[in-house]
């Protein structure tokens, strides 16, 4: 797939794929996109590579999930989190609070978590193969 083919009425998440922690992530999303809103791409993926350059994110400076909207924005760190939750229901506004606090400040929590992801949570030998059923929410 290339970066023209990615469908403009959807977000595409962009995730560790052999992160657990960030696995159900994206499992609790997808139980939780009651609009069917989200798309997903792992970052280790061809296409999750592609889609990187394309908006001129370094993959060595990216640590866990990036939110792209195509022809619109993207996200990254606790903002791209924040982005999320917005298009999820119910309790998960609440998470809306947080952006009261600065960046910077949010980022700090953020990057303290992804740093120790795989030492809380471990890691996949590889990528998750969704099951057919989800299949056509992955991109790659």
């Amino acid at each position: 797939m290339e970066i023209s083919d990615l469908p403009i009425d959807k977000k595409i998440i962009l995730f560790d794929g052999v992160c657990n922690l960030c696995n159900a992530s994206v499992q609790y999303v997808i139980k939780h996109d009651k609009k069917d809103v989200f798309r997903f791409v792992s970052l280790q993926s061809e296409l999750g590579q592609k889609i990187l350059k394309h908006i001129g994110i370094a993959d060595k400076n990216i640590d866990s999930i990036v939110l792209y909207q195509p022809g619109i924005a993207y996200y990254y760190k606790s903002t791209a989190i924040i982005e999320i939750t917005k298009s999820l229901q119910g309790f998960f506004n609440y998470g809306l609070l947080f952006r009261i606090l600065p960046t910077p400040l949010r980022d700090i929590v953020y990057d303290y978590i992804a740093k120790n992801r795989y030492h809380w949570y471990g890691k996949k030998e590889s990528c998750m193969i969704p099951t057919p059923e989800l299949k056509a929410k992955f991109l790659a």
